[in-house]
């Protein structure tokens, strides 16, 4: 799959009422970036994206086989490929009561089973590629996930969307409360699922720094609207500042 074929559509959509509605695509292999100041709709559009939310007007459809298929909810989403990671990892990401790796294995439990018996093994060596790949260092795969370090927790939860072989993934400021080292290898994953996997990427994130060294293109909202749209030539600090302020000087 090329980074030309559109992963991902979303026409005429409204994110609160007397709002413009805006359309546009998603592209397999890229990195697309969403900003906005806190509160002006940019979380509210990736879970739309998510299927979590409904729209209130518009319609997303997902490339399926050369098929455009709508969704109605986050499980059909999922069932095109189509994942979610939290902003808040202890609210609404971790089991706290449950292991490394029950956590890592909960969604994709079925995957696993075969006329209802779980293959262990079978998940322990999935999650030792990934934590391989994301460098997650856990005391065992029996931990409780609470053992863990924020950012090793967070790399479980990455790992977990993984196992569910996604084509779209929707990352809700993922290197949030993470330290440097946790940021750098989020980078370097990102960056080689997108280019060696052709997963595309759709990364909210509060750090502005961290759109322009990652995303091939930045979605800025103001006030839910869609404010402008800035591709990786035409990227700066000043344009996203523009944009996530109503300024001149944002791509439309």
């Amino acid at each position: 799959m090329s980074a030309e074929t559109i992963a991902l559509r979303y026409d005429d959509i409204v994110l609160a009422p007397g709002k413009k509605p805006f359309s546009g695509v998603v592209r397999a292999g890229e990195i697309t970036g969403v900003a906005g100041l806190e509160g002006h709709g940019q979380e509210q559009f990736l879970l739309a994206l998510a299927g979590i939310t409904r729209l209130r007007e518009g319609s997303i459809t997902t490339d399926v086989a050369g098929k455009q298929l709508a969704y109605r909810d986050h499980h059909q989403a999922a069932k095109h490929g189509i994942v979610y990671l939290p902003r808040d990892r202890r609210a609404s990401g971790i089991f706290p009561a449950l292991s490394v790796l029950d956590n890592f294995a909960v969604p994709s439990m079925p995957r696993f089973s075969f006329a209802g018996i779980l293959n262990r093994k079978a998940i322990r060596e999935e999650f030792a590629a990934y934590t391989a790949f994301l460098s997650i260092r856990h005391p065992s795969d029996g931990a409780p996930i609470t053992a863990l370090s924020g950012g090793n927790q967070q790399k479980v939860l990455l790992a977990r969307l993984l196992a569910l072989k996604p084509r779209i993934m929707l990352l809700n400021d993922p290197t949030r409360g993470v330290d440097l080292n946790t940021r750098l290898k989020f980078y370097e994953a990102f960056r080689s699922l997108a280019a060696d996997s052709g997963i595309s990427l759709v990364i909210l994130s509060s750090e502005i720094e961290e759109i322009l060294q990652l995303c091939h293109s930045v979605s800025i909202f103001r006030d839910f609207e869609l404010s402008g749209t800035l591709d990786r030539s035409s990227m700066s600090m000043d344009r996203v500042m523009a944009g996530m302020f109503g300024q001149e000087g944002a791509a439309a």
